[in-house]
């Protein structure tokens, strides 16, 4: 019996997507938070700095004292300043 499609959602605590393998958030999961988020940005930026720092704890603690140096790009240099 076959559960579905698998969500393009974070794998903790490597933060690899459980869909693809890439680094989360991969592009499928950008558009669909994109998207559930379209009327309010603010709100999403506020969720994925929560979910960046949650990640860089996480990150930090399986290869040694120090989070990854790309975060920020990762998880919210791609939100658009101003609603499209």
């Amino acid at each position: 019996m076959s559960s579905g499609p698998v969500e393009h959602v974070a794998s903790r605590p490597t933060w690899r997507c459980r869909a693809c393998g890439t680094a989360w958030p991969c592009s499928p999961a950008k558009l669909r938070l994109l998207a559930e988020y379209r009327d309010n940005m603010p709100g999403l930026m506020v969720y994925l700095v929560t979910l960046r720092e949650e990640a860089a704890e996480q990150l930090a603690g399986l290869g040694g004292s120090e989070p990854p140096t790309d975060l920020h790009r990762r998880f919210t240099d791609w939100v658009p300043a101003r609603p499209r």
